[in-house]
């Protein structure tokens, strides 16, 4: 089943990304992101398993009609474990505010987003095994921020925190954090 969460996620991002723009707004796709996320650091809930995971996000351009609640833009993204753990797709807006304009120097800028939305997983609901977590529902919130700095108008690197839960809306609310990196690409 593992192989095949990971290339349905992959091959959703590759429709979303090769999704022809609408020539009145711009560009479909404004940025793309790549990382590895230590899973399950224990923050916010024991630290139960393991393995690094490969974050892969793609944030679209705002419609116009989200100009009223601050511009977010709109995400999807995943991440998938490399130790054969719970894997995750998500969604949801992103809202950013730059920080820093020209912190070392012109156009570098340093900057914090934050991600509202929900998620799937494809782990345990109700009884897991040792080394696995019961999460409540294959349906989660879907929560992130990332404090970052922006290298040249079109690469960006950060640090990445997120997490996903049912907010004890289900017997079982184990909960997942995973924290790392992440290289971002501006289009």
């Amino acid at each position: 089943m593992k192989p095949v969460f990971g290339a349905a996620l992959f091959g959703a991002l590759l429709v979303a990304l090769s999704a022809a723009p609408a020539a009145a707004q711009g560009p479909l796709v404004d940025e793309m992101k790549i990382g590895v996320v230590a899973h399950d650091i224990g923050i916010l809930g024991d630290s139960i398993e393991s393995g690094p995971d490969v974050n892969l996000e793609v944030l679209f351009s705002p419609p116009q009609i989200f100009q009223l609640i601050g511009s977010p833009r709109p995400t999807l993204g995943g991440d998938i474990n490399t130790a054969g753990n719970t894997d995750d797709a998500y969604f949801g807006l992103t809202w950013g505010i730059t920080l820093i304009q020209n912190m070392f120097g012109s156009g570098g800028s340093l900057y914090a987003d934050g991600t509202l939305g929900g998620a799937y997983q494809d782990g345990y609901i109700n009884s897991a095994p040792p080394g696995r977590k019961a999460l409540g529902s294959p349906v989660l919130f879907h929560l992130s921020a990332d404090l970052g700095y922006q290298l040249t108008p079109t690469i960006s690197i950060e640090a990445f925190l997120e997490h996903m839960s049912n907010a004890d809306l289900a017997t079982h609310n184990a909960g997942i954090t995973s924290a790392g990196g992440r290289i971002g690409f501006k289009f």
